[in-house]
């Protein structure tokens, strides 16, 4: 269902579908449903980070809805959405009809108006057209050369037969491409994210598999270079996981068939009842800063950070939320000491700004060169939650002859439980029987 349907509505399409003898196990938003494909390990990959941000830009006939989720170990929560009305597939619809209309009154010398059309034989031959040119979009979406438009008897019992070629038709559509950015820009900044921060894009609904509009985004935007999408990964063309089309029949099959094997058990019978309408499981917190682990150490590459950082849970992780990982500390052989800080950590972008090398023509010498624009990541310490220090009771020390031989070192798992209020929990145990341990936590 759309994300912008009221109660109402949404008790509307419960009735219909009962009404239907369809069993509704869930409502799923548009958003929610293109989130459940997208989590999905075929979709993933190996090139998609499971903490990401993703943009999902829903390109209807009569609006455009933008979503900006953060995916976190396969759990999306919405950072923020919006919707534009007034903006949609018909427009670019409109503006192709009228391009081929004009071709046509020029070959034939038939006038032909249309959008609006005023008399009955004008909109029998808009409504002709507007049915001929989905086959040219999607000659367009997959082809770099001209698509085709045909029709039969459009007026006064001529035939046509017109072309377009994909720079035409981007030139076309760039208007409403443009406005299109213009939203997403409004929505990142809404939530004060960089579009640099956007790790990937998804694209919902057939006008989402044109390459123009994944091109003009990617520059009216200003989102990286490397961001992934359907297009870059070449999974648009030929359909299949990636086809725009299909993303949200997908996304509801999956959640559905996961309700379905839920069993009966009365724990089971719990979670089911989560993903009801008005559950307040569905009602969460996230959180707002990157939590992690920070080795103090006079390390050059680590200057900028004052020491060695491992990060734990991702800021705008849905809660509650537990994250464990395991890893080695080295240790000094005289004190076997397991120190480190737990902290919260605050992402930003740093903008660098350069002229590009190289001679000018002649024609250029009177012209200043342009500066170019560099975005990089940056991250700041913001809160020091505690510290762990411990001794170890299971150093090891190194064998051999190579450079890191007669160094010492354990293994440690620490774990981190943010609970559903913010409160903190962060436990430390070295791994193996009767290994140090330690923990501290941290209220709301």
């Amino acid at each position: 269902m759309p994300s912008n349907f009221n109660d109402a509505q949404r008790s509307a399409l419960e009735k219909a579908a009962l009404d239907a003898g369809v069993t509704v196990l869930q409502l799923l938003d548009e958003a929610g449903a293109a989130a459940a494909t997208t989590t999905t390990p075929a979709w993933s990959g190996e090139n998609l980070q499971p903490d990401r941000s993703q943009l999902i830009v829903d390109f209807g006939s009569s609006a455009v809805t933008s979503t900006l989720l953060s995916i976190r170990e396969g759990l999306a929560y919405v950072l923020a959405s919006t919707s534009t009305p007034s903006l949609g597939a018909d427009q670019i619809d409109d503006k192709l009809i009228k391009f081929f209309a004009a071709d046509f009154s020029k070959k034939t010398k038939i006038p032909l108006v249309v959008c609006p059309a005023s008399s009955p034989a004008d909109q029998r031959a808009e409504a002709k057209l507007r049915l001929a040119i989905e086959h040219t979009k999607r000659t367009i979406s997959a082809s770099p050369g001209a698509a085709t438009c045909s029709v039969e008897s459009l007026k006064d019992g001529m035939d046509y037969t017109g072309s377009i070629n994909r720079m035409r038709f981007d030139m076309l559509a760039s208007p409403v491409y443009a406005a299109v950015a213009e939203a997403i820009k409004t929505l990142l900044s809404s939530v004060a994210i960089d579009p640099h921060h956007v790790d990937e894009v998804v694209y919902i609904g057939g006008t989402g598999c044109l390459p123009g509009l994944d091109e003009r985004l990617a520059l009216g935007v200003g989102l990286r270079e490397d961001v992934e999408t359907p297009f870059a990964r070449g999974t648009v063309v030929g359909g299949g996981i990636g086809d725009p089309t299909t993303i949200l029949a997908r996304g509801c099959a999956v959640q559905a068939a996961l309700l379905h094997s839920i069993g009966d058990t009365p724990e089971e019978v719990e979670l089911k009842t989560a993903f009801e309408r008005g559950s307040k499981a569905s009602d969460v917190k996230a959180t707002t800063k990157t939590i992690g682990l920070l080795f103090p150490n006079a390390l050059k590459e680590n200057k900028e950070f004052g020491g060695t950082w491992i990060p734990i849970v991702q800021k705008e992780t849905a809660l509650p939320v537990r994250r464990i990982v395991s890893f080695e500390v080295g240790l000094t052989e005289s004190s076997k000491w397991i120190a480190f800080e737990v902290w919260e950590a605050q992402e930003g972008i740093r903008v660098e700004k350069f002229t590009p090398s190289g001679s000018p023509s002649d024609e250029d010498d009177d012209e200043e060169p342009e500066e170019v624009e560099v975005k990089h990541r940056t991250l700041s310490k913001d809160t020091l939650l505690g510290v762990i220090d411990t001794q170890s009771k299971l150093a090891i020390q190194t064998k051999g002859k190579g450079k890191d031989a007669g160094k010492w070192f354990t293994q440690v798992q620490v774990q981190i439980l943010v609970g559903i209020d913010g409160d903190i929990e962060v436990d430390l145990k070295e791994v193996g029987e009767d290994g140090a341990s330690a923990k501290f936590s941290v209220p709301a």
